[in-house]
């Protein structure tokens, strides 16, 4: 049965090829993006998240079946935690009440290997405590230090969202009103953004360092996009609160074969 997707970040990269095996497989998406979509947007303001959320409403009739929370930037400035996380965790809940009324609602976030990198812990436990203003200032004071450090406020917000979908995913306001929320984390992908990276031997060397991906090398748009496809249809009956690494062997190389050894 055709169902109705939100996807964000649409024009574009993983978001645009999701959406393109969605419509694909019949499904009806609706199209988010800052300035090309369906809806349009600036997912980093609060404001715009909620005529986002409600525009969506009209179109839709009420009612979702799945959201692909895909929009998302790699800044090594406060926009990273704006974008990735608190403008993510906003519309997600702005859209919930959308969700609840398909018979089997879906979310798929785009986190990222990066995960698994070094990130701030201060900037991770003041967005998870939902103390916008700090976590903004902290990013601030990492963007000062430089790139290097700035960096964090990328690996940061998405170990941040990674924890936050892990943390609601059993709670009676997704589990218990029947959503599945998981997310996938993707390590090198080829897409616009990374083209000038990827174009040369010095940059294909940085990211292999920076990302082994011994699995078939770096990824395209669509090999993400076709696990996002699966975690918001109805076949994904039982899966909810994982977060699904498509890195090639990131992940297996980063932790090693034991990652249960604490509770």
């Amino acid at each position: 049965m055709a169902r109705t997707i939100v996807v964000t970040g649409a024009a574009s990269g993983i978001g645009e090829a999701t959406a393109d095996i969605l419509e694909r497989q019949g499904d009806t998406v609706l199209r988010v993006d800052l300035e090309k979509g369906d809806v349009t947007g600036d997912l980093g303001d609060r404001d715009s998240i909620a005529q986002v959320a409600q525009k969506i409403a009209d179109i839709s009739g009420g009612r979702i079946d799945g959201l692909v929370a895909n929009a998302g930037v790699s800044s090594p400035t406060p926009l990273s935690p704006k974008i990735n996380y608190i403008g993510t965790v906003r519309l997600i809940e702005a859209l919930r009440p959308l969700l609840v009324e398909s018979g089997a609602p879906r979310i798929s976030v785009t986190t990222s290997a990066a995960t698994l990198q070094g990130n701030d812990e201060k900037l991770v436990d003041l967005l998870l405590d939902g103390d916008v203003e700090a976590a903004l200032a902290r990013g601030a004071e990492l963007a000062e230090q430089g790139p290097e450090a700035g960096y964090a406020n990328y690996s940061s917000s998405k170990r941040a969202i990674s924890r936050w979908i892990r943390r609601v995913a059993p709670t009676d306001d997704y589990a218990g009103l029947g959503i599945g929320i998981n997310g996938v984390g993707p390590g090198q992908v080829r897409t616009a953004m990374t083209k000038e990276l990827f174009a040369s031997e010095e940059g294909r060397k940085q990211a292999a360092t920076a990302m082994p991906t011994p699995f078939n090398g770096p990824a395209d748009a669509e090999d993400i996009a076709a696990v996002h496809a699966f975690l918001v249809s109805a076949a994904n009956s039982r899966m909810t609160g994982q977060i699904i690494f498509v890195d090639g062997g990131f992940d297996a190389l980063s932790r090693g074969d034991d990652i249960w050894g604490t509770a």
